[in-house]
């Protein structure tokens, strides 16, 4: 009788690929808006569809059309709120190995960038330096995505890279050395350059802007991030929002593709 009413009296094969679709689609939403403040919002929406079904099921008009007014009025507010969420997700299915074989030949101009093993050898010697005298550094190395729209909040330098001018960039005296360094095609594109913040809320306590700023950044687009604490002296890198520890040289070269011939 349950079943009659609520509609599901013929449960067909369609209709548990149905579900099971919904439910994978759900899960990968939920699985990358995880640690973020949009879960509660995400849950209130799934809430709030689930009840707009049963009243439907139910033949309750009023109820039916009072829900259906506020999920159509909210999907603006969502694409709002979500926006982050949003632009994240597609990153994602835009950087799959698959897109950037099929449709990425298409449809892009640009090849993936790779850093060389002079480049890397250089970075290594800089990043070292500072973290032995705890100077904060902040070093994206982009690869596919060309970074534009942050390159435009710094300074454009296009110069060589050498340890020595990365070091002189991040001295804490130096006018460049707050922001971000833009490296690509083996040459410091920018500094002083104003990166995304996370929204995550599962970060470490112990994180400060710099790491939050480098976690924001790899997760919109594929580029690579180095980070020198300034309050630690510590090395980190920055891959697609996994955060790693970096406690030798050819972990660094090894994380940087430092062994590419």
């Amino acid at each position: 009788m349950i079943l009659e009413t609520l509609g599901f009296l013929r449960f067909t094969f369609i209709d548990l690929l149905d579900i099971l679709m919904v439910a994978a689609i759900l899960f990968l939403i939920f699985k990358w808006i995880k640690g973020s403040s949009a879960v509660n919002i995400f849950l209130a929406i799934i809430f709030l569809l689930v009840a707009r079904i049963v009243v439907e099921a139910l033949g309750m008009k009023m109820m039916s059309t009072l829900l259906g007014t506020i999920i159509d009025v909210g999907a603006i507010a969502i694409i709002v709120i979500f926006q982050p969420e949003i632009r994240r997700f597609l990153n994602k299915i835009g950087s799959t190995v698959e897109l950037k074989g099929v449709l990425g030949r298409l449809f892009s101009r640009r090849q993936t960038e790779i850093i060389s093993n002079p480049s890397v050898s250089a970075l290594a010697e800089a990043c070292f330096e500072m973290s032995s005298q705890k100077t904060g550094a902040l070093i994206v190395i982009r690869h596919r995505g060309d970074l534009q729209d942050i390159i435009d909040t710094g300074d454009v330098l296009d110069a060589s890279i050498s340890s020595r001018l990365i070091m002189n960039i991040f001295f804490k005296n130096s006018p460049l050395h707050d922001g971000a360094m833009i490296i690509g095609e083996n040459r410091i594109i920018a500094a002083r350059c104003t990166l995304p913040i996370s929204s995550r809320t599962d970060l470490p306590a112990r994180f400060g802007m710099r790491h939050k700023a480098a976690v924001g950044i790899s997760e919109l687009s594929d580029a690579d991030v180095v980070v020198v604490s300034e309050q630690t002296g510590g090395i980190s890198f920055v891959k697609a929002g996994v955060v790693t520890k970096v406690d030798s040289v050819n972990k660094f070269k090894l994380l940087l593709g430092g062994n590419q011939e």
